[in-house]
């Protein structure tokens, strides 16, 4: 019984070769493991864009296997001047920053998703870079051989019909320049299966339908990852082809996690160090919050957040943050800005004047924002005035430069009623057909197949094999990148140049870069991300300030708005909020009459009420009824183990940090845990995995004295979050207060309604509506 040679994929695409390859990174990297690969090298078509999401499966698969499997990071590199395309995959960490920088240099030369590249570029950044010529004549190979000792030149055996005749042929050249030959398939997909489906992305991207596409449509199924076996067979005449898989193997020392991020130094004073001079500053704004004395329980919680923050060395972060707000704030006229999200949950970020929420006085969980367990880099959000954000942005690119600073990707997907007209259109649909299926989707993503009901009512037959093939197209393209765009505000701060880490893009915006890493991806990494971004009420505020101020009525900022004027929240009580952010829709004005909102966190429950986890979780009715008296509120249990939880949501779970301390009290969660828990209930548009958590939640509560019944309620209603799980202390609700307060103060100025008109909330209201509702 002959002996399999070992054989390791080189050259791989993934679909972040976008409109070419046809499988996810993952699913390349659990089909070249389970054939019994030794390894595979990624190259997408000059980008890395994909190669964390196939380092995240890597790390999966070896760690429940011991089998030795290497993933080499890399990107097919392809010219604009005629060079063939070579798969370069760097050998050390050096390698792999002169890879990134030359991709940087091919995209920023170009116009968005564009990558100008030429051989000389390459000749000058070859350094540290195993190179991989996908076809060549002598000369090339001989000006590569000069760049790298590290140089092979592809054999594969695409059954064309003339395979035998072209690995002559290259055995010919490699014999001549003495550059050995390296077998591959040149793999565009994980499986022959997904053929079909790499047909369509090429008449969607050369704007063709499979009926006349011709040749170029791949003749076959034939560029799939392969066995070995498979592999030794279609090579058998040139068997050193296989065995060289493992030279180069051997010679790629370099992988993802050698990637070492280090955030920048922030300059202080002399004589103290970054997180001295945070901490400073931090009782600077103690002192002026607390001028009788900081209390006891601010102590305590301060020392454990410098505690933590020192441990995982995140001062600089923070400083960051501040002085981004500082620089806002300084500016004449300041540009207003507050913070928001899980940072809320921390006393450091309140005192710094960062967030506007007392997280102490409100109870919030501060590992919610930054956890020891949990081990990831904490995540500030600040929105701007959405007319001079890019003043922000600007002085960040500014102070850091653009070989320093860059806003992280986001990854375009298909949404389903796009993905029914572009594949319909390749499958040669004609375009009323692919408009009325498109029709039958409700909502902007739509749920999964097409239903059949809908399709019937649109005149279609659901069963016509042409439409099968549709929907299984549609579902299959529903998951994949289209391409990349920048973050809405996400920046990446680099002490070394970022560019060194990962490629950097222009945006289609002029003066913006961007780099080719999403936030998932920057997680795995732990790569830090600034989110700066843009909020239009935030504007619609500050000019009803400045009215207000023209006026002679008032003098106000966000600091000092008054948050429980009744005459605001005798307007609301009338679910007169028109023109209101976040409650100016239907179904909030609709809930306003009955929540007869009187304080602030009455207000935070309205936002948050009206949400679809809340309503699917059966929150909103038992709620409603307690408030008006109609139901008596109970806490079952140990006596008083869950009131201080519950209490000020009348016994209902409403919010993440409820489910969260839900957990911790009465099921007995980890800190670590109940994060988990708060991850699982996944945010509008995604599946979550909350039922992972079911039979551990209610044999907690039951164990420690909670009936059954009341156990599996309170699961069903925190299972509501994986529709939409909201926050419980979101910082718009000061914004919120801020201009219902000014229309309370001006109910008759034509030149507020105006204002207001011109900078209308971020509902589905058109300045006309809230003009007529202001009349």
């Amino acid at each position: 019984m002959s002996v399999v040679p070992a054989f390791a994929e080189a050259v791989a695409a993934t679909n972040f070769s976008f409109l070419r390859g046809a499988s996810h990174p993952q699913d390349m990297v659990l089909r070249a493991w389970g054939l019994g690969m030794t390894g595979l090298g990624i190259a997408d078509r000059n980008s890395v864009a994909g190669v964390v999401r196939a380092y995240r499966a890597w790390q999966d698969v070896t760690r429940s296997d011991g089998r030795p499997f290497r993933l080499v990071a890399g990107a097919r590199l392809v010219f604009a001047d005629g060079t063939p395309d070579l798969a370069a995959h760097p050998m050390t960490r050096h390698g792999w920053g002169r890879l990134t920088r030359l991709l940087t240099e091919g995209n920023r030369r170009a116009a968005k998703g564009e990558c100008e590249l030429r051989l000389p570029d390459l000749l000058d950044h070859a350094e540290d870079i195993a190179l991989i010529a996908m076809d060549a004549d002598e000369a090339l190979l001989e000006a590569l051989r000069a760049a790298t000792p590290c140089l092979w030149l592809a054999a594969s055996m695409p059954r064309g019909g003339r395979d035998s005749r072209q690995l002559v042929k290259r055995m010919a050249l490699s014999a001549r320049t003495g550059v050995p030959l390296i077998a591959t398939n040149d793999a565009l997909y994980a499986g022959p299966e997904d053929r079909p489906l790499q047909d369509v992305l090429t008449c969607i991207r050369q704007g063709l339908t499979v009926q006349t596409a011709g040749r170029r449509l791949a003749p076959h199924a034939e560029r799939h990852l392969k066995p070995p076996a498979e592999m030794a067979r279609l090579l058998a005449a040139c068997p050193q082809a296989l065995h060289a898989t493992q030279d180069w193997l051997a010679c790629i020392r370099f992988t993802l996690d050698q990637l070492v991020y280090h955030y920048p130094r922030e300059p202080v004073p002399d004589g103290w160090d970054a997180q001295g001079w945070m901490e400073h500053l931090v009782m600077q704004g103690a002192r002026d919050r607390f001028p009788d004395g900081l209390p006891d329980a601010y102590r305590e919680t301060l020392a454990e957040e410098f505690r933590l923050i020192s441990s995982r060395n995140y001062a600089c972060y923070f400083l960051t943050v501040h002085d981004v707000v500082r620089f806002a704030r300084s500016l004449d006229p300041p540009i207003l800005c507050q913070g928001r999200g899980s940072a809320a949950n921390s006393l450091v970020c309140y005192l710094l004047g960062i967030t506007p929420i007392d997280p102490v006085r409100e109870k919030l969980l501060f590992s919610r924002f930054l956890s020891e367990e949990r081990d990831e880099p904490p995540d500030i959000d600040v929105d701007f005035e959405h007319e001079r954000r890019e003043e922000v942005i600007q002085y960040i690119y500014k102070r850091y430069g653009r070989e320093r600073a860059g806003i992280a990707a986001t990854v375009i997907r298909y949404r389903q009623r796009s993905a029914i007209r572009e594949v319909g259109k390749a499958l040669g649909m004609t375009e009323d057909v692919t408009a009325r299926l498109s029709g039958t989707i409700w909502g902007s993503w739509g749920g999964g197949d097409l239903p059949d009901k809908r399709m019937a009512e649109a005149g279609f037959d659901p069963t016509n094999p042409e439409l099968v093939r549709l929907q299984d197209m549609v579902g299959q393209l529903i998951t994949f990148p289209r391409h990349l765009s920048q973050h809405v505000g996400g920046f990446v701060l680099s002490e070394a140049r970022l560019d060194e880490m990962v490629p950097v893009h222009n945006a289609a915006m002029p003066d913006r870069t961007f780099i080719e890493w999403d936030k998932d991806d920057l997680d795995t990494l732990k790569l830090l991300k600034v989110d700066v971004l843009a909020l239009g009420m935030l504007t619609a505020i500050r000019k009803c300030f400045d009215l207000l101020r023209d006026h002679g009525l008032r003098d106000l900022t966000l600091a000092t708005v008054p948050l429980e004027d009744q005459p605001t929240y005798a307007m609301l009580q009338k679910g007169d909020s028109i023109g209101t952010f976040q409650v100016e829709s239907r179904a909030q004005i609709s809930m306003l009459p009955r929540m007869k909102p009187r304080e602030l966190y009455d207000l935070v429950i309205q936002v948050a009420i009206v949400r679809p986890g809340p309503i699917q979780g059966g929150m909103v009715h038992p709620y409603l009824r307690r408030r008006n008296g109609e139901e008596a509120v109970e806490y079952p249990g140990p006596p008083g183990e869950i009131r201080s939880v519950l209490e000020k949501t009348l016994g209902v779970p409403l919010f993440q940090e409820q489910a969260m301390k839900l957990a911790i009290v009465a099921a007995g969660f980890t800190p670590a845990e109940a994060d988990g828990l708060r991850r699982a209930m996944a945010t509008f548009r995604h599946t979550g995995t909350i039922h992972h958590y079911q039979v551990r939640l209610i044999e907690g509560m039951v164990a420690r004295g909670y009936p059954l019944e009341f156990a599996e309620r309170c699961f069903e209603q925190i299972k509501g979050f994986g529709e939409y799980g909201f926050p419980g202390k979101p910082c718009p609700g000061l914004w919120l207060a801020g201009l219902c307060l000014v229309m309370a103060e001006m109910p008759s100025s034509g030149d507020l309604h105006l204002r207001v008109a011109q900078q209308p909330a971020d509902g589905f209201l058109r300045p006309g509506a809230a003009g007529a509702g202001c009349a």
